[in-house]
């Protein structure tokens, strides 16, 4: 055992005696120009170092350098920037004059993706094919030069493409290790900031770098990110992903993605896509969602969610975000113009204002801020609707045009997501054109126009029993009863107007309802704005009647006006029974005595009574 232990402290001296010795016989600045040709040479960037070169032993044998600079051919700025750089060698290629670099460190990077950092390209240059594989041929002194591993900390990425916006990613930590084939691992996380937005993002990487630059794949997994900042749910956005194939073709400068499987909060999100970069993107985009929760992902989605309730039962607004005063200053969808899209999407479940559509498909493209939705359509409950329409964004102004098609949606959803509080429910369908500038509520209420044709099925409206009031008038005025009837909704079983839409004001003409105890016939207007309105009907109850047969048949065949009126939630009404039975029962008195006046017209009470009825 004392021989084992004497023979592994001779091994440790001799070790360390010839790190010690390599130290002090090798002077790693000797490297410093042979690393610049090699850059150079291998990838057209220009290295420069700062400072001298000094070893580092413990735990890894290392070259540490002070600031350096990575700058492509021709650029105006470098494409790299760092504190401080250190390069993990091995030790026994050194005996034999080879540097052969296990890993490359950077740490307090600052690396610039911006038209500054490009390259520029010598016109007169002659271009190689690009089939061309053969490595190139450095110059030979002796040494030769290999890098496996690169290590990036506590670094920054600025990325901004010619007359975008900025993006800066900080927080990064990146590590890559490469094979002989251009075959790399990468971990990297890093933190996007941006709009007073945060973006949190790590992912792992399996990369082929075998036709870099031409072109670069890549299948991303362990994808995690969590979105939080102003404008976004409280909770903010996150979730995970895995299995992303992306690539990058230089020529078209296009990226491409496929087998995207994403989740976002509870929704998730697949399909592939590519975007071209330039000027002016172009997306294209096929995706698919079993489920998509737009009340989890949108802020203010629903305004009822909006307000909280204090100790006296009332309701209270809450308080809004600050607007970011960047884009306050920008024309209503602006950010339209700058790419051209089509997109496709197939959802099993979209969940918005409190509304869970089923089967919903989309199919849209966008032409630099000409916004077309030629299809929209799903399920809500168990009716159908549509909505294509358009947005054009081109000027200062939007404009908005939308053909709605709604059949058999039950109503009492639609106006509850809305926050209107009418409390009506029925099948409704409904075909129309409307037009606007900003597509949000509010601007609908306000500053909207259109046309349709509305239906109503099964309808109840609660607070007010038209059947009930004309009734209970009539009481009063006669000596019929009615029916005990302790409904206080109004029942129809069959509901139609023509609507139009003007800057807040709803108007309704012909009017027509039907149920088995009732008929009406009406017009009207609703404030969409105030909340409030004015109705106008003609009801004719048909059932419910007790009392003389022949005034009874009088009512059912009288039409009683009906005026409601006021604001929804406090609605007045008033009829004018007596003068309408009072006009029906001189009518019907002025009948029977021009009946008995043509019977006695040859006596001369009969022509007196003929005279005096003509003179009415």
């Amino acid at each position: 055992m004392r021989r084992i232990l004497t023979t592994l402290m001779i091994l440790l001296v001799v070790v360390v005696a010839g790190l010690s010795a390599l130290v002090l016989l090798v002077n790693p600045n000797d490297f410093r120009d042979y690393l610049v040709r090699q850059v150079e040479s291998r990838s057209g960037y220009q290295l420069k170092l700062d400072g001298p070169l000094r070893w580092h032993v413990w735990p890894q044998l290392s070259i540490l350098s002070g600031r350096m600079t990575l700058t492509e051919p021709g650029a105006s700025a470098p494409l790299v920037k760092a504190d401080n750089m250190r390069l993990d060698v091995a030790l026994l290629p050194l005996i034999s004059h080879q540097l052969q670099v296990n890993q490359v460190m950077l740490k307090g990077a600052v690396i610039e993706l911006t038209p500054n950092t490009e390259a520029v390209k010598n016109s007169k240059a002659p271009v190689a094919p690009r089939e061309n594989t053969l490595p190139q041929a450095p110059e030979d002194r002796g040494w030769s030069f290999d890098i496996a591993k690169l290590q990036v900390a506590d670094s920054v990425l600025v990325f901004q493409h010619e007359g975008d916006e900025q993006i800066t990613v900080r927080d990064i930590k990146m590590q890559m290790e490469q094979d002989d084939h251009y075959l790399a691992n990468v971990d990297f996380s890093g933190r996007v900031n941006r709009d007073q937005r945060d973006l949190n993002l790590s992912f792992s990487a399996k990369v082929n770098a075998g036709d870099y630059p031409h072109a670069l794949t890549a299948t991303l997994s362990q994808i995690n990110w969590q979105l939080q900042g102003a404008d976004l749910p409280t909770q903010g956005i996150g979730g995970q992903g895995s299995s992303v194939q992306v690539e990058w073709q230089e020529e078209q400068k296009r990226i491409s993605f496929s087998q995207l499987q994403l989740t976002a909060n509870d929704s998730s999100l697949g399909g592939e896509g590519s975007v071209v970069l330039g000027d002016k993107p172009q997306w294209t985009l096929n995706l698919h969602s079993d489920k998509l929760n737009l009340d989890n992902l949108l802020s203010q989605s629903n305004p009822s969610a909006n307000s909280s309730v204090n100790q006296q039962g009332q309701s209270q607004p809450r308080q809004q975000r600050p607007v970011i005063a960047d884009s306050a200053n920008q024309p209503d969808y602006s950010g339209l113009r700058g790419f051209s899209a089509a997109v496709q999407l197939k959802a099993g479940q979209i969940m918005w204002r409190g509304m869970n559509f089923a089967d919903v498909d989309v199919q849209a493209d966008n032409q630099f801020g000409l916004l077309n939705v030629s299809g929209l359509q799903g399920k809500l409950g168990g009716g159908t609707l549509s909505l294509p329409g358009s947005l054009d964004a081109r000027r200062d102004t939007p404009e908005s045009s939308f053909q709605p098609k709604l059949e058999n949606i039950q109503i009492g959803t639609l106006l509850k997501a809305f926050d209107y509080p009418i409390n009506l429910t029925g099948k409704l369908s409904l075909d129309g054109e409307f037009s606007g500038d900003k597509i949000d509520a509010d601007n609908f209420r306000r500053s909207w126009q259109g046309k349709a044709k509305l239906s109503l099925l099964d309808s109840r409206a609660e607070g007010l029993n038209f059947q009930q009031l004309v009734q209970q008038a009539v009481e009063r005025s006669t000596h019929v009863k009615a029916k005990e009837n302790l409904d206080s909704a109004t029942r129809l079983d069959e509901f139609s107007s023509d609507l139009t839409l003007n800057n807040g004001q709803m108007s309704f003409n012909d009017i027509v309802g039907k149920s088995s105890l009732m008929t009406m016939e009406g017009k009207g207007s609703l404030d969409l704005v105030k909340e409030e309105g004015d109705m106008l009907f003609n009801v004719r109850v048909l059932d419910g009647w007790q009392g003389e047969d022949k005034l009874v048949d009088i009512l059912k065949q009288t039409a009683i006006p009906l005026r409601v009126y006021g604001k929804w939630t406090e609605l007045n009404y008033s009829l004018q029974v007596d003068q309408v039975l009072r006009k029906q029962l001189q009518s019907e008195a002025r009948d029977r005595l021009k009946a008995w006046a043509d019977k006695n017209q040859d006596s001369q009470s009969g022509k007196d009574l003929k005279k005096f009825l003509d003179k009415l």
